[in-house]
């Protein structure tokens, strides 16, 4: 048996009753609630009632009516909102957190400081009462932020279903908050948020930044000696590696992932730098076969920077890395317990990560892939395919008479890394408001040939093609520069890679370019050569092999 009784949390509360009895400032009626309308109809007096006979005479389309209450209900104002049921629960929680969020701004402008709403949804429409409950607690916390306002959710007291719904969602909101954490599932993954120290969690790999040196000698301190040695010996024998990956020493975690990341005040700039953090982040954590990791709140303690950028776009590529990928990971970002601020913009935007990460046509495969039987991603296409004919004609036109023969074009088929370059392609159109992806050439020594397909052009072939215009991976539109690469092996065979590269925003590039200038996505000659400096920015397409 379920008792009458209330359960608080930033003054949102559940309990039986009826609307009309409710004593709040505001209460908030769909017109579409048959049930409600006439009851308030009977109710209300003069001012009520007139308000409703126009609605129904003149089938008003305004969003939101208020209308002093009177007759015999008690509270101050009576909110009448449209709110039309649809055939897709998505649409239904998008309608439910709009009409929150219409009402509540509307009684804060008005000066209220409590309102109560039925729950909407949970008449005759057979809609999912937990999903509806869990919307509806869930948004009116949100709202609680920015409107400090009493809120309730009135049940009619034969309906128990539904009270134990809202009482158990907002018995989930007190036991989240109280404890200083809240955990999501998102698909096959969990991502926390809680207040601790980051040095003393137990997962497989802690992540620290080069934006906050404080927490990293906090870091190599509490590690010790190991830490200490393995971190200093890494710096020294690659200062320009991205990230420099040690043992533990003597926290709990399996390994410390030290990445070089400092937040820029471009917020177009920032979002991408994130962007390329948390993709570093999970290709060492897939290599490492990983599956749980803490983030301490990177860039988040720079007065001139965005922090609500940098929380949102790191929750959201993180979400979007588990969804994409199929990720059975385990995500904590780790607040200091002082940080109140920071933890509640956390808090607040895990809360909204249901919505799904929209997927358009572009999402998919090219139509010329073929159905893959194994694990290879290499698939020789049949010289009689116009796309052989297209490739190899304009190999023959690119080499200027240095190649013998043609011996195989093969295809890459490999899903991860082409959708995480689409990812880097959209973001960078977005940014651009254009394409600038080009099709270039690499060429190489036969052994590094499984090596791009299987992690394409990662920065350890960074300078292998020299440093003139700094030091990233080379590719060149002109295929006799890049054949200069392609060393033959025994039999005289050449590799060729024909790759898509996102040059972006290019700059002229010098020996001493480390990463890619602020403001800028590659180097250049100012000719046919261009330089990345991101895994993700160029794919392998095709390989051709050739004399």
């Amino acid at each position: 048996e379920i008792n009458n009784n209330e359960h608080e949390n930033l003054s949102m509360v559940v309990r039986f009753g009826d609307l009309i009895e409710e004593t709040s400032d505001v209460i908030v009626v769909c017109w579409s609630s048959k049930y409600l309308l006439e009851m308030i109809y009977e109710c209300g007096g003069p001012s009520v009632r007139t308000a409703i006979n126009n609605q129904i005479e003149k089938k008003l389309k305004n969003p939101l009516t208020t209308v002093k209450s009177d007759g015999n209900i008690k509270s101050k104002r009576i909110y009448f909102i449209h709110w039309q049921p649809e055939s897709q629960i998505d649409l239904v929680k998008k309608s439910l957190e709009n009409l929150i969020s219409i009402c509540m701004e509307r009684a804060d402008n008005d000066n209220y400081k409590s309102i109560a709403y039925p729950a909407i949804g949970c008449g005759d429409y057979n809609y999912p009462i937990d999903i509806i409950a869990q919307t509806m607690v869930n948004k009116v916390h949100q709202e609680q932020i920015l409107y400090k306002m009493s809120v309730s959710f009135i049940i009619q007291s034969t309906k128990k279903d539904i009270f134990y719904h809202f009482d158990k969602q907002i018995n989930l909101f007190n036991q989240s908050t109280s404890t200083d954490s809240l955990s999501k599932i998102i698909q096959n993954g969990l991502m926390q948020i809680e207040k601790g120290d980051i040095t003393k969690q137990k997962v497989d790999v802690i992540v620290v930044s080069s934006s906050s040196d404080y927490l990293r000698q906090i870091v190599i301190i509490e590690g010790g000696e190991q830490v200490y040695e393995a971190y200093e010996r890494e710096n020294k024998t690659n200062p320009n590696s991205l990230i420099i990956s040690t043992p533990p020493g003597n926290l709990l975690c399996k390994r410390i992932f030290f990445l070089k990341w400092i937040p820029d005040e471009n917020e177009n700039l920032l979002r991408q730098s994130i962007i390329d953090f948390i993709w570093n982040v999970i290709q060492n954590v897939l290599s490492y076969k990983f599956d749980s990791i803490a983030f301490p709140p990177i860039g988040c303690a720079h007065s001139n920077i965005s922090t609500s950028i940098i929380i949102k776009t790191l929750i959201n590529q993180l979400i979007y890395q588990i969804k994409s990928r199929n990720l059975s990971l385990t995500v904590k970002f780790v607040i200091l317990p002082d940080q109140n601020d920071i933890y509640e913009e956390f808090y607040q935007e895990l809360l909204k990560c249901e919505q799904d990460i929209e997927q358009t046509n572009d999402d998919k495969v090219p139509s010329t892939w073929e159905l893959a039987a194994g694990n290879s991603f290499r698939f020789i296409i049949s010289y009689k395919l116009d796309e052989y004919k297209t490739i190899a004609d304009e190999f023959y036109r690119a080499m200027k008479g240095k190649i013998k023969k043609i011996l195989q074009i093969e295809r890459i088929q490999n899903e991860r890394w082409y959708f995480q370059y689409l990812a880097h392609k959209k973001d960078f159109f977005k940014r651009l408001n254009k394409d600038t992806e080009k099709r270039l050439y690499h060429g190489c020594p036969n052994n590094a040939v499984d090596s791009i397909i299987d992690d394409c052009f990662n920065r350890s072939f960074a300078g292998l093609h020299g440093t003139s215009y700094g030091i990233g991976v080379y590719f060149s539109s002109d295929a006799t520069y890049s054949h200069q690469f392609a060393k033959p092996n025994s039999n005289g065979e050449r590799s060729m890679f024909i790759a898509r590269v996102l040059i972006g925003k290019t700059t002229l590039g010098n020996p001493s370019m480390k990463t890619r200038p602020p403001g800028f996505d590659t180097t250049t000659d100012g000719s046919h050569i261009y330089v990345t400096y991101h895994d993700a920015q160029a794919y392998a397409e095709y390989l051709i092999t050739y004399k």
